[in-house]
């Protein structure tokens, strides 16, 4: 009977660890339904990015007031749940505070886990109160109504009652260490919870152990709550924000990737004594078929985009700075992403019922994102500039631009004429080549 518990947590831990890693296995695939594309170059300072805006949040602190809260709640939240290597530990062993051999160091590490424990409290309500208070515009876009919304507020309740379960562990732990109850040796400093064992005092020991087993157990099964939750939720850049920081393109912003099936044409085009057909093995696809320029559907988006899509915060500090967006046009980059990580999800659970994808008559295009939002862009690269974690929305913006010029020649009627003047004119300007120095003339 007495390894009951154990048993029981051994079952709830795999459970929870195994549900989580199915989950990630999922993401991994499909991810991995996108293009290739070679993003093993400049290892160091691939390295430093993740170094830099990953781990060292050096893109949050750019608003300073969101951004130091920020790295309250990830500092406190992550160095809190070392903690968690204890609990599992005991919950295995049927110990408790097995670390506490390290005396000295180990009140310092509760200390500090308390003192975090309480500030993630503090950064959270705030968040809270910015988001459903004071109603910042970006937290009220028209893509982050319904389940975006919900899903935002979840987690700083989540998070809300991780922390009040760990600290009222902690107390009725102190509250049984000074009652000098078996098993509960004195070990740790409580600098937060000791404020709390006064609520507990005239309770008797047996009442007190329930009370502290009941936050024990709530608490690290919330923690396995937790991080199945992240699949569902915005909340997995926790962790996919490494991933995706290291492997953020390092071109200068603004240089743009040409296709390589156009270049072919153009290097044909200027030398005339050139092969046309011996290009035409490299501009095409899988059997026999010509390779689609630009992206109509998450599949013709490479791999680092859909990583994006699966790792965007839905923080809106891109689509805050969006000159379209501020301008009141339909275009919002956040939504991009939003859109994308939603198609990819619809795309993948297609591929969960059906073994393979079974064509569902819809795409990214026109069923998700529109051509008025794609046309909307000024290309300015604001957005990616913007995004604390490195995502660039831009990047799928101009691949379905593309499709929409090259694949169904939907360009916007300016840009048509521009395009028409420049394939008959040699410049953007409807005047003949032969008038084109007529200003120097006039006087």
């Amino acid at each position: 009977m007495q390894y009951i518990p154990n048993i029981l947590f051994v079952i709830a831990l795999l459970a929870g660890i195994g549900f989580f890693s199915n989950n990630i296995r999922k993401i991994i695939r499909n991810i991995r339904l996108g293009r290739d594309i070679n993003r093993s170059d400049n290892k160091p300072e691939r390295f430093k990015n993740m170094a830099m805006i990953a781990l060292g949040q050096s893109k949050m602190v750019r608003r300073p007031i969101a951004g130091v809260l920020h790295v309250i709640v990830y500092i406190g939240f992550i160095i809190i749940n070392i903690e968690v290597l204890e609990i599992i530990i005991d919950g295995i062993a049927g110990t408790h505070r097995i670390f506490s051999f390290l005396g000295g160091f180990y009140d310092f590490l509760i200390a500090s886990f308390e003192i975090l424990a309480f500030l993630v409290l503090v950064g959270v309500i705030i968040f809270w109160t910015r988001r459903n208070i004071s109603k910042i515009r970006r937290f009220w876009a028209n893509e982050m109504e319904g389940w975006p919304k919900n899903d935002a507020n979840i987690i700083l309740y989540f998070e809300v009652v991780l922390m009040v379960l760990f600290l009222t562990m902690n107390a009725a732990d102190l509250q049984l260490q000074n009652l000098g109850a078996e098993h509960y040796v004195k070990a740790g400093s409580f600098p937060i919870s000791s404020f709390i064992t006064p609520l507990f005092d005239g309770m008797s020991i047996s009442s007190l152990i329930i009370l502290e087993r009941t936050a024990w157990w709530l608490h690290i099964l919330g923690i396995l709550i937790f991080l199945n939750y992240l699949y569902f939720s915005k909340h997995l850049h926790i962790l996919l924000a490494f991933p995706n920081t290291y492997f953020a393109n390092l071109k200068p912003k603004g240089q743009f990737k040409n296709l390589d099936a156009v270049t072919q044409e153009v290097k044909l085009m200027m030398d005339p004594s050139a092969d046309p057909f011996a290009a035409a093995p490299e501009t095409e696809g899988e059997e026999g078929e010509p390779e689609k320029f630009g992206a109509a559907d998450v599949t013709d988006l490479n791999w680092v985009q859909l990583l994006n899509a699966y790792t965007c915060t839905e923080c809106g500090r891109c689509t805050s700075e969006c000159p379209a967006n501020i301008t009141g046009k339909k275009l919002s980059p956040r939504k991009i992403m939003m859109d994308t990580r939603d198609r990819l999800e619809e795309v993948g659970k297609n591929i969960d019922k059906n073994g393979s994808f079974v064509a569902d008559e819809k795409q990214l295009l026109n069923d998700y994102i529109t051509p008025e939002e794609l046309w909307a862009c000024t290309s300015c690269n604001a957005c990616v500039e913007a995004c604390p974690i490195g995502i660039d929305p831009l990047s799928i913006i101009i691949d379905m631009r593309q499709y929409l010029v090259m694949e169904e020649s939907a360009a916007p009627s300016d840009l048509n004429v521009m395009m028409s003047n420049v394939e008959n004119n040699g410049a953007p300007w409807p005047f003949n080549q032969m008038d084109r120095m007529n200003w120097s003339q006039e006087k």
